[in-house]
């Protein structure tokens, strides 16, 4: 999860756009290797509703491990499915598929996730706002936090650790500094 250095992962209207202007080619590599560790994506409905419209057409490096590596969404607002998405590849079409298989929980988030944990394989990797991030924490079932502390103060904003009800312990295992002063810092519980 990108955050600026106070600690938000967006601004107050949701704003993103400092995460390009403070990456580099660095952090960007380390922050797609990260992704393709992953043997399953998670995310809340939103989010997957905005990123399946996206990225089966998508070019770039997050491209493939997006479109390939299969996903599960939470919701509690129920999900209608994907909806068409023009595609002129084979390639593009088969990333469509990867999208619409994807897994859908709509019941309790704690228990969904205590699910995908039993099973074997690579790591979970969560992608989402900032709602989705602090239900997943409140689980208290997420085992790594991977932050990517970037260089910039936003004043305000949303935070993924608003609202938490007892303190989380992390123990810090991993930083990584980047050339334009993104900073990864990897804590584990």
């Amino acid at each position: 999860m990108s955050v600026s250095l106070d600690g938000f992962v967006s601004g107050s209207n949701g704003q993103k756009d400092w995460v390009f202007k403070t990456g580099d080619e660095e952090s960007l590599a380390w922050s797609v290797g990260k992704i393709r560790e992953a043997g399953l994506i998670i995310m809340g409905r939103k989010t997957f509703e905005t990123l399946a419209a996206y990225w089966p057409t998508a070019t770039g490096p997050f491209a493939e491990p997006m479109n390939n590596i299969p996903k599960a969404l939470f919701t509690k607002k129920g999900f209608k499915g994907i909806g068409p998405v023009d595609t002129t590849t084979a390639e593009q079409s088969s990333s469509v598929a990867s999208w619409a298989e994807a897994r859908v929980f709509d019941g309790d988030l704690a228990e969904g996730i205590r699910e995908l944990k039993a099973g074997s394989g690579k790591p979970m990797v969560a992608i989402g706002g900032a709602g989705f991030m602090q239900s997943l924490i409140a689980t208290g079932l997420i085992d790594e936090y991977l932050l990517a502390i970037h260089p910039v103060v936003l004043g305000s904003g949303l935070s993924i650790f608003t609202g938490l009800e007892i303190p989380v312990y992390l123990k810090l295992v991993d930083v990584k500094v980047f050339p334009k002063g993104v900073v990864a810092q990897t804590y584990r519980i």
